[in-house]
């Protein structure tokens, strides 16, 4: 990332950030202001080549309609941006296209809000075909409204959107009918993609393994405990949203049950809501789990709060209420001795909670028996006929292992088998096509 200089030059060296997190007396917070300031310079953080040189809290009893902040707030600011050689200012919260370009040209730097520069994250970090598309149709709805800026990230390869700079930005000012005809061409090609997930999915309907989805809060450790628990060299930093497009992996538990293990993008509180509509279809691999593992970050000061924004967007999604979730208490290496005692007293006595460090190892044996034991599926033992024109599904039940005995009738094949309920719908799907 390069940054521009007073003279129109180019400057190279990371991007120098100015945080800054509006804090409302009129709005009734989960978060404390301190920690959500400490949350968007994460946020921050994640982006490449940026270099946070300043974060403040600033306490508002009222957003000025055009400008955002006070006039004299406004002058302090300018002030601290010139003197630390700020390129860009990130707000942590919403701000109106009005807002945005008059405190632009009243500051001579670039702004994003928290919508903005969650979509730089999102566009730097997604890899697959489906997470760059929804990306982009993300981006499309956030620019719709702001066509005083540039969106050459359309020309663009890959990394970034344009917002923060980068080759080719002209700040070229592109109309609705241009940006309505990219959202329809983008939609065409997500269809597209949308179908042949749905066949993978399909394909994975037919093998007998368990799908176990990690879920929680961004930066709660899910693709540390991913990769101990599968050995996988997926993306692992302590920085948010570090994992975007679900990662899947087999894994052989120790009792020799085989399941699925998928990774997917971190939760956050305030997720604007044309991103939480564009990654729906990345969280949909949720939707199809037979156990969810909830990771938390034990010892973040507010992991009850973030605990409830996961529970809240899992609810959102439509998770079956009969989906078993396990609560992982991550990070209990950060914890001192006394906490850790506590939270064992507890893990032992509450059912579904399992106290772990994903970094060491610790309580991983354990998790994993508690993963065995909870898919260890009831199956229901029935005697079917299966007709002499169903030999796909004839065929397919043996592979299942599950036919306990087979007799040939005249109408067919009369077989006693012992089926999960997983087994039972897809074998009905199959009869039913």
């Amino acid at each position: 990332m390069t940054g521009q200089g007073d003279n129109g030059t180019t400057r190279k060296g990371p991007t120098r950030a100015l945080v800054l997190h509006p804090d409302l007396k009129s709005e009734r917070r989960r978060r404390a202001p301190d920690l959500a300031l400490a949350e968007a310079v994460s946020l921050a953080a994640a982006l490449p080549d940026l270099e946070v040189t300043g974060a403040e809290v600033v306490r508002l009893a009222k957003p000025h309609p055009g400008m955002l902040f006070g006039a004299g707030k406004i002058e302090e600011l300018k002030a601290r941006i010139q003197s630390d050689e700020v390129e860009l200012v990130l707000v942590d919260g919403p701000v109106t296209p009005v807002q945005q370009r008059n405190l632009e040209r009243e500051w001579e730097v670039k702004l994003l809000d928290r919508t903005g520069l969650i979509l730089e994250i999102f566009a730097d970090r997604a890899h697959t075909r489906e997470g760059v598309l929804q990306v982009e149709l993300a981006a499309l709805s956030y620019q719709r409204t702001r066509l005083v800026r540039a969106w050459t990230h359309l020309e663009r390869q890959r990394g970034g959107l344009g917002f923060v700079g980068g080759p080719g930005e002209t700040q070229i000012e592109a109309d609705r009918r241009a940006i309505d005809e990219e959202v329809l061409k983008i939609r065409r090609q997500l269809g597209k993609v949308v179908k042949t997930r749905e066949l993978h999915r399909a394909a994975r309907r037919k093998v007998p393994f368990p799908i176990v989805a990690l879920v929680g809060y961004t930066n709660a450790g899910k693709s540390t405990l991913f990769n101990r628990m599968t050995g996988a060299d997926v993306l692992a930093k302590d920085m948010l949203f570090a994992t975007l497009d679900p990662t899947m992996r087999g894994v052989t538990l120790p009792s020799g049950k085989k399941v699925i293990l998928s990774d997917t993008v971190g939760f956050i509180s305030d997720l604007p809501t044309q991103l939480v509509a564009a990654f729906r279809a990345t969280l949909e691999e949720v939707l199809e789990a037979d156990l969810i593992l909830h990771v938390r970050d034990i010892a973040h000061p507010e992991t009850e709060e973030q605990a409830a924004d996961v529970q809240d967007i899992l609810e959102s999604l439509g998770v079956d209420e009969d989906v078993p979730v396990f609560e992982v208490w991550n990070k209990i290496d950060l914890l001192t001795p006394d906490q850790r005692a506590a939270l064992l007293v507890q893990d032992a006595r509450t059912p579904g909670i399992h106290t772990v460090s994903a970094l060491t190892g610790e309580g991983l044996g354990a998790l994993l028996d508690a993963v065995s034991g909870a898919l260890d599926e009831k199956r229901t033992v029935e005697t079917l006929t299966i007709g002499y024109d169903e030999g796909r599904a004839r065929a397919w039940l043996h592979e299942q292992g599950v036919v306990k005995d087979e007799r040939d009738r005249e109408d067919g094949h009369e077989m006693t088998v012992a089926l999960t309920e997983r087994q039972r719908a897809e074998l009905d799907r199959m009869r039913q096509g």
